[in-house]
């Protein structure tokens, strides 16, 4: 499954990622890592203090992996409209949702500050990079100047994760869609 190059401690990494996004904390066994990783019994234990070490370590990699993923699109060219399109539309694996915003959902990780904390970050890190865009929209004349740049950003944020909830509740991605479409027409700036 992962190659043979890759070292341990990092196929225990992504093994506790994937577990995590799939199963939650709770049902992310020790054994269920170790048997993905392809690591022998006693391996997360010279890598890493225990499962909740391991468990941020995968959350960490889960949190920039999404953030670098964001700011291709969100850094990308084009005007502020285009650049929060991009994101909106970007590709997604809809129907297994968010692997952060499934986080937050998971009563072990939320009880548990060190766990809590990365998905906190993200989170907040995708908000003001979305509001700094729509705050430049605003000074090109992009976007109306009545426009808070927070709550556009709080409501990019909601439709995404809603929309993941929504499609895996149906079983079909076109709820998703139909948000991302609906949240697009409300900001789409005036034709000239």
């Amino acid at each position: 499954m992962y190659s043979e190059r890759m070292s341990t401690s990092d196929r225990l990494i992504e093994s506790t990622r994937e577990l995590l996004w799939e199963r939650g904390y709770v049902g992310t066994s020790p054994k269920a890592i170790l048997e993905r990783a392809g690591a022998g019994q006693g391996s997360m234990y010279h890598h890493f203090k225990g499962k909740p070490d391991l468990a941020l370590a995968a959350i960490r990699r889960t949190a920039e992996d999404l953030r670098a993923t964001a700011e291709g699109v969100l850094g990308g060219s084009g005007t502020p409209y285009e650049r929060i399109e991009a994101y909106l539309r970007r590709e997604r694996d809809v129907l297994r949702g968010c692997p952060i915003g499934r986080l937050t959902m998971d009563p072990d990780v939320i009880a548990s500050d060190a766990l809590r904390a990365p998905v906190d970050e993200t989170i907040e890190w995708i908000r003001e990079r979305i509001a700094g865009i729509v705050e430049e929209g605003k000074e090109q004349g992009q976007f109306a100047s009545s426009l808070d740049g927070e709550e556009i950003a709080a409501t990019v944020l909601a439709t995404v994760q809603g929309g993941y909830v929504l499609a895996r509740a149906s079983g079909s991605p076109a709820a998703f869609d139909t948000g991302v479409r609906g949240l697009l027409s409300l900001l789409a700036p005036p034709s000239s």
